[in-house]
């Protein structure tokens, strides 16, 4: 009998390697802040956190970073007077700015096996010095990669034993593609159904991309 959740926390988070690459959504909302908050009670050291934006001054992202474990963050948005902006500042944090479009384009094509796209974003900017691009009808475009993870750490209102998940509202945001973007995708649900209870439109994630689900309180 396929059964994805688990009984605790620990079990949740278990095999976190030092060196991985941690996806964690969220835009205003749909931040996994329990498994952020489990996660700062694990030993994994070297890690590279993928978000949305590390502005902020408090909360999960930045409560992830002022732990000193993680060597690097990508993001489409920092502040300079923000743990991130410090961190990068002194030195102790390095910094990949992705477009928040390109941002969530990568991790779809992680997902969807796509190799490379190109994209006119960014291109023309200090962003694409470097980088490979190419003229598509007209304009000027940068050639991006999926952005891959090892772990992938989302927020869902419901989920079934299957792993299948419902999203509320505007939190889906990033979850479904950073859930189908990882070598393991753990989960917190505010609220546990029956097989069959959630309807085939509410499924936003789809349970072959879930491992691990912890039921969490409201």
């Amino acid at each position: 009998m396929i059964d994805k959740f688990v009984p605790d926390m620990a079990t949740a988070l278990a095999g976190i390697a030092d060196g991985s690459v941690i996806l964690l959504p969220g835009f205003g909302n749909g931040m996994p802040e329990a498994l952020a908050q489990g996660l700062l009670a694990q030993d994994a050291r070297n890690l590279t956190l993928v978000a949305n934006a590390g502005g902020r001054e408090a909360g999960p992202t930045a409560d992830l970073l002022a732990s000193g474990r993680f060597r690097k963050l990508v993001c489409s948005y920092v502040r300079a007077d923000s743990v991130a902006g410090r961190l990068f500042a002194a030195g102790r944090l390095e910094l990949e700015i992705v477009p928040q479009g390109t941002l969530a384009e990568r991790l779809r094509a992680a997902g969807a096996g796509i190799e490379a796209f190109y994209t006119p974003t960014a291109a023309d900017t200090l962003l694409a010095e470097g980088r490979e691009t190419r003229i598509i009808n007209g304009r000027n475009c940068v050639l991006e990669f999926p952005m891959h993870g090892d772990v992938a750490l989302v927020d869902a209102w419901e989920a079934d034993r299957w792993g299948n998940l419902t999203h509320r509202e505007s939190a889906r945001n990033f979850n479904p593609v950073m859930a189908m973007a990882a070598k393991l995708t753990i989960v917190q649900t505010r609220h546990v159904v029956a097989l069959g209870d959630i309807a085939p439109a509410n499924v936003h994630t789809p349970g072959v991309f879930i491992q691990r689900v912890l039921h969490v309180s409201a």
